[in-house]
């Protein structure tokens, strides 16, 4: 069994400061500590997962071929430092607009991914900055973190590693 770290994206992975959405390449920026924290999860045997809600799609506001880009600006970044994020799960939909089963606070993705992925939940963490991404760790049967949105979370990741957390 692996185990693994899913990561919710707007927030925790990129800033979200002076943007509610983010859906362009010139509005992502890359929070401290992000390239380190990926880099050491890899190297202690950690498969990376990204989960997030991009309810502006279902709200008109983006569309999913503008979240696609915004993903493989990412991906690129991370490519370029030896980083792989086995599989980028996302939910275009907005319990304002219709009802779904994989909008966080849902297990949806995360269930998807260690049944797909053969996780290890024992062994697995889930990295957000709201209630809804603990909630949903917590309904998948991992390990949730809660940080505050946008902060550096190397501290976490070193105890993650160290079996502290």
């Amino acid at each position: 069994m692996q185990k693994a770290i899913f990561l919710d994206r707007d927030g925790v992975i990129n800033s979200d400061v002076g943007h509610y959405y983010i859906y362009r390449i010139e509005d992502f920026v890359i929070n401290d500590g992000i390239i380190p924290s990926l880099k050491k999860f890899t190297e202690a045997g950690y498969k990376l997962f990204i989960v997030t809600n991009q309810g502006g799609v279902a709200k008109g506001i983006y569309t999913e071929n503008d979240v696609n880009k915004v993903h493989d600006h990412l991906l690129s970044i991370l490519k370029k430092e030896n980083i792989t994020i086995e599989k980028i799960y996302f939910c275009p939909h907005h319990n304002s607009v219709a009802a779904c089963e994989c909008r966080k606070p849902s297990p949806y993705f995360i269930k998807k991914a260690i049944q797909d992925y053969k996780i290890d939940p024992d062994q697995s963490y889930m990295i957000g900055d709201s209630l809804r991404d603990k909630q949903s760790a917590e309904a998948a049967g991992i390990k949730g973190i809660k940080v505050e949105a946008n902060e550096n979370i190397e501290s976490y990741c070193d105890k993650i590693i160290k079996g502290e957390l």
